[in-house]
């Protein structure tokens, strides 16, 4: 759920942020002239920092998931008990429905939370990921349903076309954070004003980093309509809403706090808080699939 995107958001930012650093310190894609900011030569250095920031980002998503979640990948060749040889067989079964060729790895972390995630940098390298608390929490009706809205998002490419939108997003995070850097470097004295220069681009660039990944958020909550219908179709409509069901009614008996740190995963927000959420409203959500 909403684990994938935040994984990928934050990696991004962190890529982003020391690929800053090195090219502040390296003399290398100048853009500042004797007459201020050459701006076409600035738009092509964001470009290249942008989308190399966002494809290295994408291809250390799996990895970075696996490290960070501490996955447990469920090998069919190994010993598994009964319940995890068929958490894997569900995924393959519907990977294959969903006309997959390579099988994602499957996981399992432990957590309390219900929650679950698909990453990686492409459809053959794929993983989705469950939460002990969802395995537990859930029926198998709702579990199916969870893992086709996941498996969905691989067939969809969603990881691929949303690495392309921070791409974007990226070069006019680095195109901005510089202007606006070198402007309040000229307020510093000519001594300190490369340091501040240095200074106020990693600042602005975390800070519009942040801004720009609303951008990102608001994509995220679009195609997620888009995986309830592709859960739908190959996991059943009625699944897909009871597991929409069973996620909604977990979110209403969690307590105020936990709540909160579910900013970015399965929520219920509305309002100026649902700008920060990778999720619409689960009733949208729910209403959505009903009317079809």
């Amino acid at each position: 759920m909403g684990k994938r995107f935040l994984l990928l958001i934050a990696t991004n930012i962190l890529v982003m942020v020391t690929i800053g650093i090195v090219l502040s310190v390296l003399p290398i894609g100048s853009y500042i002239t004797a007459n201020g900011i050459d701006f076409t030569s600035l738009l092509a250095f964001s470009a290249v920092v942008g989308f190399t920031g966002a494809f290295i980002s994408l291809a250390m998503s799996r990895w970075m998931a696996k490290m960070m979640m501490r996955v447990r990948v469920l090998k069919p060749e190994d010993a598994l008990s009964p319940n995890e040889r068929e958490l894997v067989e569900k995924v393959h079964k519907l990977s294959r429905a969903a006309g997959l060729t390579k099988m994602p790895e499957v996981g399992i972390y432990q957590s309390p939370e219900v929650n679950a995630f698909a990453t990686g940098p492409s459809k053959s390298r794929s993983l989705v990921a469950v939460s002990t608390g969802l395995l537990q929490e859930m029926d198998e009706a709702a579990i199916e349903g969870v893992l086709a809205h996941e498996v969905a998002h691989i067939a969809n490419g969603d990881m691929v076309t949303m690495t392309l939108l921070q791409g974007v997003v990226n070069t006019f995070v680095v195109f901005f954070a510089r202007i606006v850097a070198w402007g309040v470097s000229r307020f510093a004295r000519e001594d300190l004003a490369p340091i501040v220069h240095f200074i106020a681009i990693i600042v602005f660039q975390i800070l519009f980093s942040i801004l720009g990944s609303m951008v990102v958020l608001a994509y995220s909550r679009y195609r997620e309509f888009h995986a309830d219908k592709g859960g739908a179709d190959l996991a059943g409509k009625d699944k897909m809403i009871h597991a929409l069901q069973s996620l909604q009614q977990y979110t209403n008996r969690i307590s105020t706090e936990q709540s909160s740190i579910a900013t970015l995963k399965i929520s219920n927000k509305k309002g100026t808080s649902l700008l920060f959420s990778s999720h619409p409203d689960l009733n949208e959500r729910i209403r959505r699939l009903e009317a079809k």
